[in-house]
């Protein structure tokens, strides 16, 4: 059970007597492995829908072992957080038993979310004329790497080849170096599983209206080159090729991470001429805004290398803390760039309820990130975290699926499930 002395993003106690979720009666198959995809179930759960996760009985997910171990049954720190508010349930979907069962489950649901290769899905008899035939009224979230169609749609799909595909990886790191891995997470998986979630609730809108359920199709490498801002109309109107910029803004300047005097760092974002005044005013150098100098963004932007000397050798010559100050004192736009130590000593993160402190059984407390967003009626909560293999399979078996005692015996024996 959460601790009792966390807050939830609503200001409530996590162990509050609960308030009743939107999602509440919608029920969710995730079939998927990993994250992309996966991930759009978490949110649906974090807001009241019953989550089923459907596992291999031979070692389920393979997130379940991606990442730092635990001593709970090696789960690892990652499956505990990206896989809570699931109830696990093992059916091998090899088996045509297996296929058979599966089937029943679907009929009993509302959404089923996929994310294997295009074409696996049919080879196991679990195509969309399949399942739409099973549940006329089901929607089904499909997410890969390239999406359901074209002609690289059998290719495997990862978060960082999607992202490299999709033009992002090509814009992170420094002018005529290497391209980087924008982090080491898997933005793509999650950028994915937001636009698949978003997908779904459509579909269930035209559901209620129609009665009929339909397909929703994310390829990984869309959801990432859907949120690349003007590189598309640019290259298209004028040819231009936006080329990796390590910190900073081609349209903006000062705009990127300085170095504080205390070998910290700060993010100083100046994208109007006004913003620059007033980051002059805290540097005291009120000067450098005049339209003689700098106050103007054409001339900044002219002037790029000497406006960020100017802003490096006043941050190098401040400690973190008296920069932010400063800074905020004349509303100029600046933040600290956090590594998560500073997260877990912010104030303000603990004030939005962004880290849950969780008490999980043999392995005590385990913080993972809060529910966002943030909704005033019905904020959504974390249940369970990532569940042990096959926890549910009497209560879904038997309960849901009207099995008896023998018909589940046999299908262990027969290792379908």
């Amino acid at each position: 059970m959460p601790t009792t002395a966390t807050p939830s993003p609503s200001g409530a106690p996590l162990d509050a007597p609960a308030t009743p979720l939107p999602l509440a009666g919608l029920r969710v198959i995730d079939v998927g492995n990993f994250l992309a995809g996966p991930y759009a179930a978490s949110i649906l759960g974090e807001f009241g829908a019953e989550v089923i996760k459907v596992e291999h009985p031979d070692g389920g997910d393979p997130m379940r072992r991606f990442g730092t171990p635990t001593k709970r049954d090696n789960a690892t720190l990652a499956w505990l957080s990206e896989a809570r508010n699931r109830k696990s349930v093992t059916i091998d979907l090899l088996q045509r038993d297996g296929v058979t069962l599966f089937k029943r489950l679907i009929a009993k649901s509302d959404v089923l979310v996929e994310n294997f290769r295009p074409g696996t899905m049919e080879s196991w008899g679990l195509g969309w004329p399949e399942v739409h035939a099973a549940n006329p009224g089901i929607v089904m979230l499909r997410v890969s790497g390239y999406g359901q169609t074209g002609p690289y749609r059998r290719r495997s799909g990862f978060a960082h080849i999607a992202q490299a595909f999709g033009g992002l990886n090509y814009l992170a790191g420094f002018p005529g170096e290497t391209p980087v891995l924008p982090g080491t997470v898997p933005l793509g998986d999650y950028i994915a599983s937001l636009f698949g979630a978003i997908g779904v609730l459509v579909a269930l809108r035209h559901k209620e209206q129609t009665g009929r359920g339909q397909l929703v199709d994310v390829g990984i490498y869309e959801a990432v080159f859907r949120v690349l801002e003007e590189i598309a109309p640019a290259y298209a109107m004028f040819g231009k090729i936006r080329e990796r910029e390590g910190a900073g803004s081609f349209v903006a300047v000062p705009h990127g991470h300085f170095r504080t005097q205390d070998n910290r760092w700060i993010a100083i974002a100046c994208t109007t001429d006004k913003m620059f005044e007033r980051l002059s005013v805290a540097m005291g150098r009120p000067e450098l805004s005049s339209r003689e100098m700098y106050g103007d963004q054409r001339k900044r932007l002219a002037a790029r290398e000497i406006v960020n000397q100017a802003v490096i050798d006043w941050v190098g010559s401040l400690p973190r803390r008296e920069v932010l100050e400063r800074c905020l004192r004349e509303e100029v736009p600046v933040g600290e760039v956090n590594s998560i130590a500073d997260i877990f000593n912010d104030p303000h993160f603990a004030a939005r309820g962004n880290l849950v402190r969780w008490r999980e059984e043999n392995l005590g407390e385990i913080v993972v990130p809060g529910v966002v967003p943030t909704l005033s009626a019905t904020p959504g909560r974390i249940t369970n975290l990532g569940p042990r293999l096959g926890n549910a399979n009497d209560e879904v078996l038997r309960t849901l699926l009207g099995l008896a005692a023998e018909e589940i015996s046999l299908l262990r024996e027969k290792r379908v499930v």
